[in-house]
């Protein structure tokens, strides 16, 4: 249904260009969060914390406008992906971390995090896999 694909993609899109531009506002404060993560140095933190919210800005914008529709849902998927293994990994690892998500909004990476970054990730497997019309 095009309506619901059209919800999908404003509500995944507008939560992206949200959380990036948090991020982007203040990319220090973004640096230190995916530092305290523990995976990355100094100067790689600061190298995402610049990219990474330019990233998720384009992805959502693209995606409320329609333009490049797979390719950002695939962008936006690709992400969730990879914030679900990072927050699987934290967990496993014990450590008791910001999430970093949305920017100055305290919450810590757990379970609820995953199961919101789930929710995230079917909308935009709807989106990629969505026939094409």
């Amino acid at each position: 249904n095009r309506t619901v694909l059209l919800i999908f993609r404003v509500a995944l899109g507008g939560l992206f260009v949200y959380a990036g531009a948090v991020k982007a506002l203040d990319p220090l404060d973004f640096a230190q969060s995916i530092r305290n993560y523990d995976l990355v140095g100094q100067t790689l933190s600061f190298i995402a914390a610049i990219i990474l919210p330019w990233l998720e800005i384009l992805a959502g914008a693209f995606l409320i406008a329609g333009i490049w529709k797979r390719g950002a849902a695939l962008v936006i998927s690709g992400l969730l992906v990879f914030f679900i293994a990072l927050t699987v990994v934290t967990m496993i690892r014990g450590l008791d971390v910001d999430c970093g998500c949305f920017g100055v909004i305290s919450r810590k990476a757990g379970l609820s995090v995953i199961l919101e970054d789930l929710a995230m990730l079917t909308l935009g497997l709807c989106l990629l896999f969505a026939p094409n019309r």
